[in-house]
């Protein structure tokens, strides 16, 4: 990605000289002399960046970190070092060493960057619709702060993009769970999962699916006003769905099936929905 790069690309123009094999010690066991100085171990990680040798640069920008902290190398080797991580889908020392970089260079020229980064760790990490979705909501709520605090910034875009794919994906949880409770004949506990992602997730495109459950539900329990509303919703907002004549399908035929006494009044309900598109 041209984002993930672009901080690589400037760092390295900091480095001034390159390592070579003369300088490594095979006796130190991450094969850089003792008192090697920190620029010259932060140029050996850029080195291996470029090779990606990822492991190898994490550890050697941990290394200016750990052995040279005051140095002006330092600063740049924490940044380095979660980029070195997050490209080993290390995602928890990635994370680790960004919160480190904010909380000590809140005015860094390259803060966005550390927190767009930071946003991505979590998002990479978001689990299967049918497993647990707190890292999904870790990940909106870093995204967010990446939104809040640099609006203007092509990292603030990237990340209002991926907020939207975070929202649809934690719908669909939402309409997992739903639909197993309406399987098991648990109404009640189904209706909330439908009417939140009706409420919370309007832009995702589970609504419809959704509505359509509801209407299911609500001819089931007997509630007819109910399923007319709701489905009056779904053909006004969504009328080219599968999901709206699915539920157009169902009224029709509740009406059809009713005992004489109450086929009139369900007639008229679906008459008086279908009467205002």
């Amino acid at each position: 990605m041209m984002l993930r790069l672009l901080l690589v690309l400037c760092l390295i123009g900091v480095a001034a000289c390159s390592t070579t094999d003369e300088t490594l010690d095979p006796q130190r066991p991450d094969g850089i002399p003792a008192n090697a100085t920190p620029e010259l171990i932060y140029n050996a990680g850029v080195d291996a960046m470029q090779a990606e040798q990822y492991s190898r640069a994490a550890q050697l920008f941990d290394l200016v970190e750990r052995e040279h902290p005051y140095s002006t190398w330092a600063v740049n080797a924490t940044l380095m070092a979660a980029y070195a991580q997050y490209e080993r889908n290390m995602y928890t020392e990635a994370i680790g060493a960004l919160d480190r970089f904010i909380q000590l260079h809140p005015a860094h020229a390259n803060i966005a960057y550390a927190y767009y980064l930071r946003a991505l760790c979590y998002y990479e990490q978001i689990a299967d619709v049918k497993r647990d979705q707190q890292g999904t909501a870790s990940a909106m709520s870093a995204l967010q702060e990446v939104t809040n605090r640099f609006p203007d910034t092509a990292y603030a875009r990237d990340a209002r993009l991926k907020i939207d794919l975070a929202r649809d994906h934690l719908a669909g949880k939402e309409m997992e769970v739903g639909r197993w409770y309406q399987s098991q004949r648990l109404y009640t506990a189904a209706i909330g999962r439908f009417r939140r992602v009706v409420e919370d997730y309007q832009t995702t495109n589970h609504v419809p699916e959704a509505l359509h459950r509801l209407t299911e539900i609500y001819l089931t329990l007997g509630l007819t006003e109910e399923a007319r509303k709701t489905a009056a919703v779904l053909g006004y907002n969504f009328p080219g769905s599968e999901w709206y004549q699915d539920s157009y399908a169902l009224l029709v035929e509740g009406a059809e099936r009713a005992p004489d006494d109450q086929r009139g009044l369900m007639r008229r309900t679906w008459d008086s929905m279908t009467s205002i598109f």
